[in-house]
């Protein structure tokens, strides 16, 4: 909605997006009919179409990009204080413990594909959030740089770019097969890359030792 609202208003269409995004995680998007959000929302028929006019597609890319900031969220405080090897390692272990949680049922995932992967709308979402991920991880990249944890001439944005890849083909094999182990080495291995970048010391006299 481009229409501002007033917080009641904004509380209200909050309530639906929440209410919607729990009975998809519950039931499935395509089970969810907009009977079953407004029964477990307490909401009218008339309040569900003056927060969202073009019915259920509208409702359900508003619940997409509610499951995409989720995403994020569930990272932090990790992902947003990426400065020291403990802090990458306690947010490895918040991925890998938030997609075992949620194992082969991907809310998102499925909210894509129901709004088709190749729509405006979906593209945004995917877009969106995979920008602001790839920036903390980079972010997270140069602090380490900063701190002469890291090579300062490693690419920060091809190695963020790299390890959210990771991320992802790791979660896809766990839809498919219900083992986090892919996401696990997936992750391993990208921290580790990183690690392995650090710059040699440089003994007193000038010379790096390896």
């Amino acid at each position: 909605m481009t229409r501002a609202l007033t917080p009641k208003g904004a509380a209200t269409r909050l309530r639906i997006i929440e209410g919607a995004a729990a009975e998809i995680r519950e039931n499935g998007v395509a089970t969810t009919t907009l009977d079953d959000v407004r029964v477990r929302t307490g909401t009218s028929k008339s309040q569900l179409f003056h927060y969202f006019p073009e019915g259920k597609e509208e409702l359900l890319l508003a619940v997409a990009r509610h499951e995409a900031e989720r995403v994020l969220t569930d990272q932090q405080p990790h992902l947003g204080a990426l400065t020291s090897w403990d802090a990458w390692r306690a947010w490895r272990d918040t991925v890998v413990e938030r997609y075992r949680r949620q194992g082969r049922h991907c809310p998102l995932n499925a909210l894509m594909s129901q709004l088709g992967r190749s729509t405006p709308g979906a593209q945004a979402v995917v877009n969106g959030l995979v920008d602001r991920w790839q920036a903390e991880l980079a972010a997270g990249v140069r602090h380490l740089q900063a701190a002469g944890e890291v090579d300062p001439g490693l690419d920060a944005e091809r190695t963020a770019s790299s390890i959210l890849a990771g991320v992802q083909g790791g979660v896809m094999l766990l839809m498919s097969t219900g083992r986090v182990t892919h996401l696990e080495a997936a992750l391993d291995t990208g921290i580790e890359h990183l690690r392995r970048s650090r710059p040699a010391p440089v003994s007193g006299d000038g010379a790096v030792r390896g």
